[in-house]
């Protein structure tokens, strides 16, 4: 017999290497437990016990209360609750001798890892709302839920993580009070193994590719290096106590797991930082490629440094007022987490009295300008440390220069001017510095290294991006398209130039004088209007219907950006709602400006709109604005039209790479010529980022790609003539659908379906960034692939979530893949959908199984008929195991026959049309008889020996099953099924009464076996009764008591 890896091999698997590393191992249907309790409730207060040693049984109670009494609230605000007594004890009252007294009772010994219990779990079978479920494995630490793992059998292409991740989401909807508990939730198939929380979407599951940090080989991580990357027992509490927090704001809270790359840096900061209080101060530099979560990595160290450091001050320092009151807001929505308020400074003195009215504690903001040269310094304590965000611009000059200027006599002046990190440093000369920056620290600056020291960590954007943590970025430059001359775009190339060394006084005027010619050529009439048409034709072909449509234009300077918004406007008078402009106003600005440009609560406002993927508002017209540290992950399109460079270009440019669904990409659309300053920035990144986006040009990278995918497909359809396809009326692209899927299910060439998912799959995700250079023929062919892989997905594995589509559902997609991608104007209908009325396809509808015998593609036919029966005979299952048994043998050779091409597509649609008719006459002799499906199921168990029928007297058989039926319904425990004695008590009885009805003692061991394994399926699918809603839980004693009263159960699987 074939060995298969199933979901069950699997599940032992990760169980033994659970026990490897030291947890113990519980069959769940073996321990006896209360059903509708989501603990291990003697091993949760044994643990409480042993952990708390020095506090009375009366605090334990408390905690016992409160663990299981939670106020009112949603299943995340319970969570929130718990994970704050996770991480921080219970707060209890109890009395000793009269007088009450307080403390705070600990579910986690975090300092001994040996004083807590580790167990995995599986089968573990819980009860709530009439809802049976039954999560693979559960690990329980000290008798707490608190990690839940959902597997899919490795072996099975079409269910993967996606299926376990829609399986987690249903049971939050089943059984929300397990997750009350969950601190962490895992997906896992082999192949794919992913961590994430009760509030992840599916794409911030997020895999850990190492087991200590060492970044080299994560491209291809095993499963044993996900599991025991995170579950060793003394990494799994780090994680639970500090690496789990609540960010977001009050009505849109999310719960957030550490990354790994996260966890390893912030850990090594740490140790760097205890080194660095003690010597030179220099706590390195934390570069994590933009869009990788810094922002969070930034609260995760100042709330592990308060205990590493013994409760230092930490003061957040940025370089720009919009920055630091964001980082203020990410710290603030961690409070709790942090367990303090940070507080912004507002000024200088304000920064002076924080800073001395303390000598521990305190998360204090502040921007840089607020230090300012002092006579003596704020502070000369040891314990503060300063976190500087975007730690490497031109403002940490540690030099002091002079300046020439002229008085207002027209005398020249000798000034000293002295670099920030100077200034900080004598006001700070005992802190510790560490650098955060999300883009690498130019080889030249020497001023970052004096401040910071060495990198601690270097995550960069090759494996944000091959982790899933961001996405790839690419580029497309429509220079041409604005109808520039030799002379404008040398103008803007020397532009670079003069950013480059902005820094005597001759330069610096020269470069106003540059940037003024380029303000009135950038914003000539006659090429602002070029450039807006070109914006609006390249928005409205190629990006408006990917995902949200969100899109930001980046425009050169103020007057530019309002010019910009207007022109838009006259073309577009519609888009009122839809384009906003974003930049800060000055008090010389024309009085027609103040109403668009707002105050700051307008700001405010269009931020929320923007970031709303449902809002009209998706075109945001910025010029320095909403460039750096805002994030908007659906925004996959920026339009550029401003030189810029360097460190400031890759902030700009980052705002694409956000993770948002099935987002392919960001793309950058450029007017100005950037390629050689993106080439130029790209030198200071990792070598194997300089490989890898050392050219992001779609021109050379993405539209390539769509042609070889493109070639690939058409490949696999030789042999069929789609030519028609273009230009055709919608009755003919319906046939020439139809028709490719039917050449590509061809049984004879099994491996081609398969080969064509895959790459039109590649197709679909190349051409979402190249669309705009794609030929007219080519973006037809393209939607004529999407099509055909769009149906065979959802005729041979049903829709989202394994659902079966119906026809008109079918066609309705299609027809929007199409209208997308080339603008068809008819309306394509694969299938006759009005013969089933729409509804899902019901294989005992008439009319739908003569529409689909009647399918000139018989290969679609045949899968269509092939999907029904199985669902059909899986459902028939759950009912009668006896029938099934033999209908799905039938199917599976009737399958085989025609796969091996010993049967035409026409004898097996016969074949598959009779058997249908069989199932249906089936279900209507259970009818004829008087008996319901389940009394039906145990009538064909009983009778299934030929002969028994002639032995009795039908109604004696009837009054059997009845009897049989009742009896097992009564006498049905929670997995009773997975209990050996529980199932050989049921043995008995069902023994007892074949006796009692004379049953042909022969045939006692075939029918016995058949009724028990009947009565398996039915424990687990039958639906509760509505008026049964007690759960008892019954000692299997007491199973063999037949006459007992009724102990009703509610079980579904």
């Amino acid at each position: 017999m074939m060995c298969k890896f199933t979901e069950a091999t699997y599940e032992e698997a990760i169980i033994k290497l659970f026990e490897n590393m030291g947890y113990e191992y519980i069959y769940a249907p073996d321990y006896d437990r209360d059903y509708t309790c989501p603990f291990l409730e003697g091993i949760l207060k044994d643990s409480l016990v042993r952990i708390n040693r020095d506090l009375p049984m009366e605090a334990i109670d408390d905690a016992l209360s409160k663990l299981k009494n939670f106020d009112t609230g949603s299943l995340l605000q319970k969570n929130m609750i718990f994970m704050d007594y996770l991480q921080n004890g219970i707060t209890v009252k109890f009395f000793v001798k009269g007088e009450e007294q307080s403390s705070i009772v600990r579910l986690i010994d975090y300092q001994n890892v040996d004083n807590n219990s580790f167990y995995v779990v599986n089968q573990f079978t819980f009860l709530e709302n009439g809802n049976n479920r039954r999560p693979d494995i559960i690990l329980f630490i000290n008798g707490l839920p608190l990690v839940l793992m959902e597997l899919k059998s490795p072996a099975k292409d079409e269910v993967g993580v996606e299926n376990a991740y829609h399986q987690i989401r249903n049971y939050m909807q089943d059984i929300p009070s397990i997750f009350y508990y969950n601190a962490i939730c895992v997906i896992s198939d082999l192949s794919t193994n992913k961590a994430g929380t009760i509030t992840s979407g599916l794409d911030r599951f997020m895999e850990w590719k190492t087991k200590d940090g060492n970044y080299e080989d994560t491209t291809y991580a095993s499963f044993e290096t996900f599991y025991e990357g995170i579950f060793q027992k003394e990494r799994l509490l780090d994680i639970f106590k500090n690496f789990i927090l609540f960010s977001g704001v009050s009505n849109n809270r999310f719960k957030v797991l550490a990354g790994y790359h996260q966890y390893f840096a912030v850990r090594k900061a740490i140790e760097r930082a205890k080194i660095a209080t003690k010597t030179d101060g220099k706590g390195g530099v934390f570069w994590h490629t933009q869009g990788s979560g810094k922002s969070l990595s930034m609260v995760f160290y100042a709330h592990l440094l308060q205990e590493a450091l013994d409760s230092p001050t930490i003061v957040v320092m940025t370089d720009r007022i919009d920055l630091d009151d964001q980082l203020y807001a990410q710290f603030s929505q961690c409070a709790e987490f942090l367990r303090q308020t940070p507080v912004q400074a507002e000024s200088k003195e304000h920064l002076k009295s924080l800073l001395d009215g303390r000598s521990a504690n305190g998360i204090i903001f502040t921007t840089m300008f607020k230090f300012e040269r002092g006579e003596k310094p704020l502070s000369e304590r040891r314990n503060i440390v300063v976190m500087a965000d975007e730690a490497h611009r031109g403002q940490y000059g540690f030099d002091e220069k002079i300046v020439m200027s002229e008085n207002e006599y027209g005398e020249k002046e000798a000034h000293t001017v002295i670099g920030n990190a100077r200034i900080i440093h004598d006001a700070l000369p005992n802190a510790t510095f560490i650098g955060f920056t999300g883009t690498p620290i130019s080889s030249k600056d020497r001023n970052t290294r004096e401040v910071f020291g060495e990198y601690i960590d270097v995550y960069d954007m090759t494996q944000a991006v091959e982790d899933g943590a961001t996405r790839p970025v690419y580029y497309e430059s429509r220079v041409v398209h604005l109808k520039l001359d030799e002379h404008t775009l040398g103008l803007i190339d020397s532009t670079y130039d003069v950013l480059e060394q902005q820094s005597d006084k001759e330069t610096i005027e020269k470069s106003k004088k540059m940037l003024g010619q380029m303000e009135s050529v950038l914003g000539a009439d006659s090429t602002i209007e070029s450039l807006c048409d070109d914006i609006i034709e390249h928005y409205e072909k190629h990006r408006a219907n990917l995902l949200t449509g969100k899109a930001m234009i980046v425009a050169y300077s103020r007057t530019i950006a309002m010019k910009i918004y207007r022109c838009i406007l006259e073309k577009r008078p519609t888009w009122t709602d839809k384009v906003g402009v974003v930049m800060t106003g000055g008090n010389n600005d024309p009085e027609d400006w103040k109403k668009i440009i707002g105050t700051k609560a307008h700001k405010e406002e269009l931020a929320r709109k923007f970031k709303d993927n449902e809002d009209p508002m998706k075109i945001a017209i910025v010029v320095d604005m909403w460039l750096t540290g805002f994030d908007v992950p659906s925004l996959a399109t920026m339009y550029v039209y401003k030189p810029m460079r360097g460190y400031n270009l890759m902030q700009a440019i980052a705002r694409v790479n956000r993770v948002f669904k099935d987002k392919e990409g960001g793309l950058i659309v450029d007017y100005v010529g950037i390629a050689s300053a993106l080439k130029n920035a790209m030198k200071e990144y990792t070598k194997r980022d300089q490989s890898t986006y050392g050219d992001m040009n779609i021109a050379k990278m993405a539209y390539p790609k769509f042609q070889e995918k493109l070639q690939v497909c058409k490949d696999l359809l030789h042999g069929f003539d789609f030519s028609g396809f273009i230009g055709g009326t919608p009755l003919t692209m319906a046939k020439l659908i139809t028709g490719g899927v039917n050449y590509i299910l061809d049984a004879s060439a099994p491996e081609r379906k398969e080969l064509f998912l895959k790459e039109s799959m590649l197709l679909k995700q190349s051409h979402s960034l190249c669309s705009s250079m794609t030929t007219e023929q080519e973006r037809h062919e393209a939607a004529y692939m999407e099509a055909l892989r769009s149906t065979i997905v959802k005729i041979t594995y049903g829709g989202s979530d394994g659902k079966t589509l119906s026809l008109t559902e079918i066609n309705a997609q299609i027809n929007e893949l199409l209208k997308a991608a080339v603008q068809s104007e008819g309306v394509i209908s694969l299938f006759d959908s009005s013969k089933s009325g729409g509804e899902k396809f019901s294989l005992f509808d008439p009319a739908v199984l003569e529409e689909i015998s009647q399918m000139k593609e018989k290969n679609i036919a045949v899968e269509i008929l092939r999907k029904l029966m199985d669902e059909q005979v899986s459902l028939y299952k759950r009912t009668n195991v006896v029938q099934s048994k033999k209908f799905s043998e039938k199917i599976a050779q009737l399958m085989n026959s025609y796969y091996n091409g010993l049967i035409t597509n026409e004898e097996v649609i016969k074949e598959l049309l009779e058997t249908a008719e069989e199932i249906a006459n089936l279900y209507k002799s259970g009818q004829e008889l008087g008996l319901s499906q389940e009394e039906l199921a145990f009538y064909d168990a009983l009778t299934k020996p030929e002969h028994i029928k002639d032995f009795y007297k039908n109604d004696e058989l009837i009054a059997l099953t009845r009897e049989l039926t009742e009896m097992l319904r009564k006498n049905r425990t929670i997995d009773w099924q997975k209990k050996e004695t529980a199932r050989a008590q049921m043995r008995k009885m069902v023994k007892r009464l074949l006796k009692k009805y004379k049953y042909p003692p022969e045939d006692y061991a075939f029918a016995i076996s058949t009724v028990i394994s009947q009565c398996e399926l039915w424990t687990d699918y039958v639906e509760p009764r509505k008026e049964e809603k007690i759960y008892k839980y019954v000692s299997e004693v007491e199973l063999s008591k037949v006459a007992e009263e009724k102990v009703p159960y509610n079980e579904t699987k």
